[in-house]
């Protein structure tokens, strides 16, 4: 996979950057809450460490292709709110998983929903992806609305395929496909190419 270049995604009330290591007292706030870990595939933070350990996995990311994970940021004040990525990208069956995390003091305001909206716009756009997958909880209802409410559809449900703390968790399996994409204009006008290094 060739490595990204720095860019920006513009929304209407976020915007998608690449991580910064000044992004890690941000990251490690959202991990290490147990709401917001509740349904994640690994147990919430407790330790500083594990935020540097996650940006240099996103830097990696980039510089290999593999995946695209990005810091959402409020557009108003340029406050990181979460993250939002494309993981386990597959450059010839032109397919990625989806992949998002909200801090809990930005639920509810529709701010995930711009990013997503952004975010999908740019793979089946600038990216050419034919489809987007999304695993969750199924106990996850909030997300699993956020996922239906882009045009992904339920595809299945995979049994206990995940202990988290011990705890076995089964997955719901959401499709999304280019065709079937309810914002068809995949415009590439919306990415701002930042100059210089990352």
């Amino acid at each position: 996979m060739a490595p990204f270049e720095p860019f920006v995604l513009e929304g209407t009330r976020v915007r998608l950057r690449f991580v910064r290591e000044t992004d890690a007292d941000a990251l490690f706030d959202w991990y290490s809450d147990p709401a917001v870990a509740r349904y994640l595939s690994f147990p919430a933070w407790n330790e500083a460490s594990q935020a540097a350990k996650k940006i240099s996995a996103m830097l990696k990311g980039y510089e290999t292709g593999e995946h695209l994970n990005l810091v959402v940021e409020r557009s108003s004040d340029a406050a990181p709110i979460g993250t939002a990525g494309l993981f386990h990208i597959h450059e010839t069956n032109r397919r990625a998983e989806l992949g998002y995390t909200l801090g809990r003091a930005f639920w509810g305001q529709g701010l995930m929903h711009d990013a997503l909206v952004t975010l999908v716009n740019h793979a089946f756009g600038a990216m050419n992806l034919n489809r987007l997958e999304a695993d969750i909880d199924p106990r996850n209802v909030a997300s699993a609305k956020s996922l239906e409410r882009l045009g992904f559809r339920y595809e299945g449900l995979m049994r206990e395929r995940w202990i988290v703390n011990g705890e076995v968790s089964d997955t719901g399996f959401y499709g999304l496909l280019r065709r079937e994409s309810s914002n068809q204009s995949f415009s590439t006008r919306r990415s701002k190419e930042i100059q210089g290094g990352k």
